[in-house]
């Protein structure tokens, strides 16, 4: 559920910041890429430790403030992603023909230039996903994440340490099963670059 709603919310927020600063150029493009560096040059583990002690954040650990810490730290990336998709699209043949017959600069952005650009933007979604699996088991694990009752592979993890030398399985099956998962959506996402992007085949 984090990893999902996480990279749902990234997407949502990254892809149109991008898009807006790779689109438009000029001063859009530098306030928006100057506030992704902010927040790109916090390392995850870090700016969450850094948020989640924020007083409304500690009082209410659950999936919904495990998903919007790594949304809030997550973004920039997509957003560095699609501003250089749509930068590459934004000039080509196509784009200026709908221009041309009248299509206003957001309706090209949106019917013409986003759809040709987002094959870069589904990898990294699919890579993101394992991404913030991991971030939510790191989390849990140091204490911070999921709350003890909620079902995580951090928390198993966690709790498993108290017993590792006398029943070592209760921690090799959630670290198998989350390396196995972030590993599975690697994966997918070089097979997806693949099937998207035939020139990285030949690099």
């Amino acid at each position: 559920m984090v990893g999902v709603f996480s990279v749902i919310s990234v997407l949502i927020i990254g892809v149109t910041l991008g898009a807006l600063a790779g689109f438009f150029g000029g001063w859009v493009d530098t306030v928006i890429a100057r506030l992704g560096d902010i927040f790109f040059a916090l390392p995850i583990v870090l700016g969450a430790l850094v948020l989640t002690q924020l007083p409304l954040l500690r009082e209410n650990r659950g999936v919904g403030t495990v998903v919007l810490v790594l949304v809030v730290l997550g973004w920039p990336q997509m957003a560095r992603i699609t501003r250089g998709a749509v930068i590459e699209v934004r000039n080509a043949d196509f784009v200026t023909a709908a221009r041309s017959l009248g299509v206003s600069r957001v309706g090209s952005l949106v019917s013409h230039v986003l759809p040709n650009a987002l094959a870069p933007i589904i990898v990294l979604a699919t890579m993101e996903l394992g991404v913030f699996i991991v971030a939510e088991a790191t989390l849990s694990f140091l204490g911070i994440g999921m709350p003890g009752s909620v079902m995580s592979w951090g928390n198993d993890i966690s709790a498993a340490q108290a017993s590792i030398r006398t029943n070592p399985a209760v921690l090799l099956y959630p670290a198998a099963a989350l390396s196995i998962t972030v590993l599975s959506f690697i994966m997918l996402g070089d097979a997806l670059r693949d099937a998207l992007d035939p020139k990285s085949r030949q690099r």
